[in-house]
């Protein structure tokens, strides 16, 4: 269930300012995000996998809370993210 390095990688390129900046607030949301729709498919399937489910709660928690730093750092950048993601605010 967890995100390919290759994935990763492309997401990181994508949002990052190098290829290494993984650590940028648009890269790990960007990285949740496939986490959690990889997570969302798995759990359609397995309804009683309750561990899964705390575990996409959890992310998804982290991700409204990088999104809400976001939002409050820089909205051009926040309302651009959530355009490229497809994520509803």
């Amino acid at each position: 269930m967890a995100v390919s390095k290759e994935r990763k990688l492309a997401r990181v390129k994508e949002f990052g300012k190098s290829e290494k900046d993984s650590g940028r607030t648009e890269v790990q949301i960007a990285i949740l995000t496939d986490e959690i729709n990889d997570l969302t498919e798995h759990l359609k399937e397995h309804k009683h996998d309750y561990h899964s489910k705390r575990g996409l709660l959890m992310k998804v928690g982290k991700r409204r809370s990088l999104l809400d730093y976001l939002r409050d750092t820089d909205v051009v950048s926040y309302r651009e993210l959530i355009k490229k993601l497809n994520i509803r605010k």
